[in-house]
């Protein structure tokens, strides 16, 4: 759900439909806290209600970044880039240096009010690792021929955006015992730590990443791709990647936009372009082992037409395979 479509009642709808087993919150960090200090929670504590009452478990996904609030930019290193994607997609915004200290530091006090005001709260199971990002909780950044320029002459390295996120996962694991930490799967930038173009730095950078948060994460850490579609295109480095961690982590996938929108895997056909998504991020990997959850979006959760649907890919899961129960100190 995006907290914009909180305005509307029927997401409530979506909670009470038995094959879901849980709800996924986007909100932007400047939504929650735009005055440093005097956080909103109100949507949050609306959702967490409405989902305990439901007896459906959170994920929480607050995108920094693009959004953080100016007040947290003050003082902060930043530049000008379009967004890449999503709403807004085009609009120059400031972006803060990822591994910028000012701009973290304000960050990792804003999720530490976030555990200490949801931690203990039942129905919570999930939270995004966010804050090196820029338009979403993946780890991607502006990464055009141009933006990749103004990358170099603000000195990225692999190994400053890699201690950012290192910093990051610590936070998060100290201040969120009972919950998984998910990291939304991105990529790199294609510049080495000489600031070198590199064609192949990206994957390299994207492996570290997932490395580091599964040693430092550990059982907590789920890994999740955000781009599934039901095309052909198999998505070795996006789909493909995520299903190979199936079992040694929890592992989940969300649909790339709603079914019904173009280029899903069936056009004009909403219900096949779901199944067709559902079938390929449930595939299972060389060990036998499928994905621990799938999201897909509000509008194909209501849609009367996509109920069978959903039902076949329910019917996919089994208890084991789901996130568990909160884990215990």
């Amino acid at each position: 759900i995006d907290t914009r479509a909180l305005d509307d009642p029927s997401w409530r709808q979506a909670l009470d439909d038995p094959s879901i087993s849980g709800v996924a919150l986007q909100i932007r960090w400047s939504d929650i806290e735009p005055a440093q200090g005097k956080p909103d929670w109100s949507k949050l504590d609306e959702v967490l209600a409405a989902a305990a009452a439901s007896k459906k478990w959170v994920q929480l996904l607050i995108f920094p970044g693009f959004f953080s609030p100016a007040w947290a930019l003050e003082g902060a290193k930043t530049e000008q880039f379009p967004i890449q994607y999503g709403p807004g997609k085009g609009a120059v915004e400031s972006l803060p240096m990822p591994w910028d200290t000012v701009y973290l530091t304000r960050w990792l006090a804003f999720v530490k009010q976030l555990s200490d005001r949801y931690g203990k709260a039942p129905a919570f199971r999930m939270i995004d690792a966010a804050g090196p990002t820029s338009v979403s909780a993946e780890f991607t950044l502006p990464n055009a021929p141009k933006d990749l320029k103004i990358w170099q002459d603000d000195s990225y390295t692999p190994t400053r955006y890699i201690r950012a996120w290192v910093k990051v996962f610590k936070a998060y694991a100290a201040d969120f015992p009972d919950q998984y930490i998910s990291l939304s799967l991105g990529r790199g930038l294609n510049i080495d730590d000489q600031g070198k173009i590199d064609a192949g730095e990206h994957s390299r950078t994207k492996q570290e990443i997932v490395d580091q948060a599964i040693g430092i994460l550990g059982r907590r850490c789920a890994l999740q791709y955000s781009n599934l579609d039901g095309t052909a295109n198999p998505d070795v480095e996006g789909t493909g990647f995520l299903i190979a961690y199936n079992g040694r982590v929890v592992t989940g996938l969300q649909l790339r936009t709603s079914a019904g929108n173009a280029g899903m895997g069936a056009d004009g056909d909403p219900p096949l372009a779901l199944r067709r998504s559902i079938d390929k991020g449930m595939q299972p990997n060389s060990a036998g082992q499928h994905a621990s959850y799938l999201e897909i979006y509000e509008p194909d959760v209501l849609a009367q037409d996509m109920q069978a649907v959903l039902r076949y890919g329910a019917a996919l899961f089994t208890q084991q395979t789901r996130p568990g129960p909160p884990i215990p100190h």
